[in-house]
């Protein structure tokens, strides 16, 4: 292993969350997940009968799928994203208000992630940073010899 990188399962982690839309597909994993447990809780708010009683599990297992498969496969993110929100548009009709607007919201802000995410950018620097690192060009260099208080 190179000597600037850190050894150990919690970096090599790191560097594989960043390699991919980790938050994005998490949350539209979760969104899935949530609305299948709100069809399969003992509430009975709304009846499900015939095809719709189907989708009621097919929409919410297909938004669970396109969460783990962003994660396995980040190339075709855009291809996950789109059906991902499609899914979790559909579970308002299909599933209980689309677990009662908790897994609609979780599938839909996953999806958006999903699909604004860029590979290839570089890393932000934040705005302090870039403020301290500008003021500390615009400052002359000061001689060796010269100290605080005393005109240069």
């Amino acid at each position: 292993m190179s000597g600037d990188r850190p050894a150990g399962p919690r970096a090599a982690f790191r560097r594989w969350r960043h390699g991919r839309p980790f938050w994005g597909g998490l949350l539209l994993a979760l969104g899935g997940a949530e609305v299948l447990l709100t069809m399969k809780a003992s509430l009975k708010v709304v009846l499900h009968i015939g095809m719709q009683g189907v989708a009621g599990y097919v929409l919410p297992v297909l938004m669970l799928l396109c969460g783990v498969l962003v994660l396995a496969a980040p190339s075709q993110r855009l291809f996950y994203s789109l059906v991902g929100v499609l899914a979790s548009l559909g579970t308002w009709v299909t599933s209980n208000l689309g677990g009662f607007l908790v897994g609609l919201f979780l599938g839909c802000v996953g999806s958006c992630l999903v699909f604004g995410w860029l590979p290839d950018q570089e890393p932000r620097v934040g705005r302090r940073r870039r403020a301290r690192e500008k003021r500390a060009a615009a400052l002359p260099a000061r001689a060796p010899g010269h100290r605080a208080g005393e005109p240069a």
